[in-house]
């Protein structure tokens, strides 16, 4: 049997869709199980932001969880409750190592800058700026 015509092009067009479908998600799945790899302390980067997130859980107030459910926005929501739970571990990291009593608005947005990649920054300051918050003194963390 020979394939010819539309039907040749049909296959050919599925293998390369399956194809780039299963790499598409065997870089992710890599990219996750490199997060959970312990580092020389013994505990992964997940490891580590569930530990902030759980240690410093009491600190937060409602208007700072709404700040940050409000941040987090415009992230698509497939992908919120990772980018929820990165950045909250980031503040969290930081209440702990400054000894913070609870957990205001000016650690909420330093651990958010700094959770975010720096290629989502224009979309940060943006968000930052619709709520009225004054970029000067985080300048120097973008």
């Amino acid at each position: 049997m020979q394939l010819e015509g539309w039907f040749l092009w049909f296959i050919l067009f599925w293998i390369v869709i399956f194809a780039g479908s299963m790499a598409i998600g065997g870089f992710f799945m890599f990219r996750k199980f490199l997060k959970k790899m312990p580092k020389q302390d013994g505990k992964s980067d997940m490891d580590w932001e569930e530990h902030y997130v759980s240690n410093t859980k009491h600190l937060w107030g409602q208007k700072e969880k709404n700040l940050l459910e409000d941040l987090v926005s415009p992230v698509p929501e497939l992908f919120r409750d990772v980018a929820r739970h990165k950045i909250a571990g980031k503040i969290g990291e930081l209440a702990l190592k400054e000894q913070a009593g609870t957990i205001d608005q000016d650690l909420v947005i330093r651990g958010y800058i700094l959770a975010t990649p720096k290629r989502d920054h224009k979309f940060l300051r943006k968000k930052l700026t619709e709520n009225q918050i004054n970029l000067t003194p985080y300048e120097h963390l973008f």
